[in-house]
């Protein structure tokens, strides 16, 4: 999967949703009868991380099986017939949603190739941030690329390697691609999991028996009945194969610098991500909130379904009463073409509807789990001044969002994102709230790790709110020099 090119391509951010979109989710499997059937299961539950597209490969000892589609996990590995399809006793999948380039088969993962030495099927979830850097010097080499993504590099960069075994050639690609990253992939009919070297993309492994997985969140381990045994750390690869379970590092220890989205927004709420419940630290962030900014209202209402927890939160803090002031279909798709922009506004109905029996005459405070652009939050707000709200207030669950993504979330640019170009005031008037507030960075910190943000040593990836990019943005970083050598040619012209 992939970050689109912030100064060239298309996002396909949808800002319909106004929400930084879902990444991607991976599941692996090693030691277990129909393992592609369990795999579908674990992907059942990775589904919230990515709903464009699917896939799975499986190994039977002799000849890998992979079968990939547009589309969600339900609608396309649910037959019978699954087992004879996808034999084998090792398998891998990915739920996708791309963040570069059209939803087009070529680009659903697992990536497979035909190497020296046998084949290499990949499922990634996150972005690397040298892609482009390394894919033009692969292609000089004579490489020629299948796909947009860039996962794809690390196919080419294991082929082109000079180590005798197939294994080490896969770990020596890792160590030459940066950014964020999860990886499973079958080597032959052997399993590598890896994580980044900050770790900001989740893996965890798991135990069935005498079966081995791996996958991107802990909800998928207790969907097939696993249970968990540890995170993959941070630089750390895990091979299994009939000789065993062995770690190698293919990069140097950091400490563990996790995705704070993960926290406020992608992970489901039943998950544990780096020792933490997910739930937990949502309804602390609440807490936390109602803490830094109180409000005088009569009821408290989640923006459905991410923002529950907070509110959730915020009311056992305040003792306001909570209440579902709004009211989600799940019945809605992601894609609703509509023929005007007149429809096109009314796209926020479709999904959230105002309970006016609960905020008619009421002083309603909203909470949702983030705010990016405001589009979503300004209609909303609206919705409770026509339900009969006497005043609508807004809190965000997490801090202002001033600074893009290029770790594998599809959110909008720099340019777009509200928080970048606003104060507090004149966000607030723009979404037409009483008040408006957002929670702290140490108060996050505070929510999900228990204490202060560390300034020498932060705990999550929190780029979005502070502008430190835990790693290097080569392939950004060369767009900006490119660009700024333009533009200085245009001035001494």
């Amino acid at each position: 999967m992939s970050q689109a090119n912030p100064q060239t391509a298309t996002l396909t951010y949808d800002p319909e949703t106004d929400r930084p979109q879902e990444e991607c989710g991976v599941f692996a499997v090693y030691n277990a009868v129909d393992a592609g059937v369990l795999t579908a299961l674990g992907l059942h539950a990775l589904q919230h991380r990515g709903q464009e597209a699917c896939g799975i490969a499986t190994h039977d000892g002799s000849r890998f099986h992979i079968e990939r589609y547009l589309g969600l996990v339900g609608e396309n590995f649910t037959s019978p017939d699954m087992p004879q399809r996808l034999p084998g006793k090792v398998a891998i999948g990915h739920a996708r949603y791309s963040t570069q380039g059209a939803s087009v088969l070529r680009n659903v993962q697992p990536l497979y190739s035909d190497v020296r030495g046998g084949g290499i099927a990949l499922a990634h979830n996150g972005n690397l941030t040298n892609a482009r850097v390394l894919r033009e010097e692969l292609v000089s080499h004579g490489a020629i690329f299948q796909s947009t993504s860039d996962s794809e590099v690390v196919l080419h960069l294991a082929a082109q390697s000079k180590k005798t075994k197939l294994t080490n050639r896969v770990l020596q690609a890792l160590k030459q691609v940066q950014g964020a990253f999860a990886f499973v992939a079958l080597v032959n009919d052997r399993l590598i999991a890896a994580r980044d070297p900050y770790g900001i993309r989740p893996l965890v492994m798991g135990t069935l028996g005498d079966a081995v997985i791996f996958a991107s969140e802990t909800c998928a381990l207790d969907m097939v009945g696993a249970s968990f045994v540890r995170d993959i750390e941070p630089g750390e690869a895990v091979v299994v194969s009939e000789d065993g379970i062995r770690s190698e590092r293919f990069a140097p220890a950091h400490p563990a610098r996790i995705c704070a989205f993960e926290y406020i927004y992608f992970a489901r709420p039943d998950s544990i991500i780096g020792g933490r419940s997910v739930y937990e630290a949502r309804k602390q962030m609440g807490r936390q909130l109602a803490m830094e900014t109180p409000a005088d209202v009569d009821v408290i209402v989640p923006v459905p379904d991410s923002g529950v927890p907070a509110a959730i939160g915020y009311s056992e803090a305040s003792g306001i009463p909570f209440e579902l002031g709004i009211i989600r279909s799940h019945f809605v798709g992601r894609t609703f073409i509509q023929p005007t922009q007149d429809r096109r506004d009314l796209s926020v109905r479709r999904k959230h509807s105002a309970n006016a029996a609960v905020v008619r005459g009421k002083r309603v405070l909203l909470i949702d789990d983030s705010i990016v652009r405001g589009t979503t939050s300004l209609k909303i707000v609206r919705m409770m001044r026509e339900a009969g709200a006497s005043e609508v207030h807004f809190r965000s669950a997490c801090p202002p969002i001033k600074f893009p993504d290029f770790y594998g979330i599809d959110m909008a640019g720099r340019a777009e994102l509200i928080a970048a170009n606003m104060d507090l005031d004149e966000m607030a008037a723009k979404l037409e709230a009483d008040s408006l507030g957002f929670l702290s960075v140490d108060g996050l910190y505070q929510a999900v790790c228990g204490e202060a943000r560390n300034d020498a040593n932060p705990q999550l990836a929190d780029h979005y709110f502070t502008g430190e990019y835990p790693t290097r943005l080569v392939d950004h970083d060369r767009d900006l020099s490119a660009k700024e050598f333009q533009l200085s040619l245009l001035v001494d012209a």
